[in-house]
């Protein structure tokens, strides 16, 4: 069993990162610009944005933080939106999720320009995804792309079992690995809350990308020898021996399933910062275009 160490994956593209900007600064061009927007006080959210903003600052974009309250109205949230749109210095807009109940995710996500839709969830980005033209793929599928490239996995031919449908990950992550591409090329099966036998699909694969939120959800009697399991899945669990008061948990039972794989993500330090990593690069994207 070997490791899919998203840490060290990530930490190369940032690397990489670090040289094109040096690049940009010494010719005297554009400097790659993420606005990140956060609504509320939710703490995994915060969490997320803070790790954004420093990652910008290790390779050498610029980042603006924009804080609402909880409370804050959907027409302000989309006002600024459209602000950030129509600012030549920004080159990506995200809105981190989940949004509270009284703003529409949709609306939030159709307002933001797709030139600048880093997080690749506009209706224009997905549609070019699905047609295989070049755009911004949703972070978290792009980052899985990635780190099977960088550990140089051959998945060609590989049955892969997407557990897991929604439009940041599931679908998404469905559409690239069967695309004539590489990493990609496999034979996909999509799985859901409402299929029937998952445990009969999931010893089918190769490759299992698991994406449901559920804690520990996919076991070692659900797993074959040899496959490779990728744990999109990362929820807190109250743990009161721990300092931060919880403990992270995919949707993989990892003590019992690793033994069995011949790669595996840890989680944390697997999908997460390579979710990250992906961000920073379509940001990239979105400059050197404009450049």
């Amino acid at each position: 069993m070997q490791i899919l160490d998203g840490k060290k994956a990530a930490q190369s593209i940032r690397d990489e990162l670090k040289i094109e900007v040096a690049q940009l600064n010494a010719e005297g061009k554009k400097i790659p610009h993420l606005a990140a927007i956060l609504v509320g006080n939710n703490g995994a959210s915060a969490t997320y944005v803070a790790a954004k903003v420093k990652a910008c600052e290790e390779v050498g974009f610029k980042s603006t933080l924009i804080h609402f309250e909880e409370t804050t109205s959907e027409t302000k949230l989309l006002d600024k939106i459209r602000e950030l749109n129509t600012d030549p210095d920004i080159d990506g807009v995200l809105v981190q999720l989940p949004l509270p109940k009284h703003i529409s995710d949709e609306e939030v996500i159709n307002t933001i320009d797709p030139e600048k839709d880093v997080d690749g969830f506009h209706p224009v980005n997905v549609g070019n995804m699905v047609q295989g033209l070049p755009t911004f793929v949703p972070a978290t599928p792009h980052g899985i792309m990635l780190l099977l490239e960088h550990f140089k996995i051959d998945t060609k031919g590989k049955h892969a079992v997407v557990v897991g449908r929604s439009n940041i990950v599931g679908r998404p992550m469905s559409i690239l690995l069967s695309s004539n591409t590489n990493p990609g090329n496999c034979t996909v099966t999509i799985c859901h809350s409402q299929t029937k036998n998952i445990k009969e699909f999931c010893l089918q694969a190769d490759i299992i990308v698991a994406a449901l939120g559920k804690p520990e959800f996919i076991t070692a009697d659900m797993v074959k020898e040899g496959a490779i399991v990728i744990d999109v899945g990362i929820t807190r669990m109250e743990d009161a021996a721990k300092k931060s008061g919880f403990k992270l948990k995919g949707d993989v039972h990892y003590e019992s399933v690793a033994p069995k794989c011949s790669w595996i993500t840890p989680v944390p330090g697997g999908v997460g910062p390579m979710t990250i990593a992906a961000l920073m690069k379509n940001t990239y994207r979105s400059c050197i275009t404009k450049n």
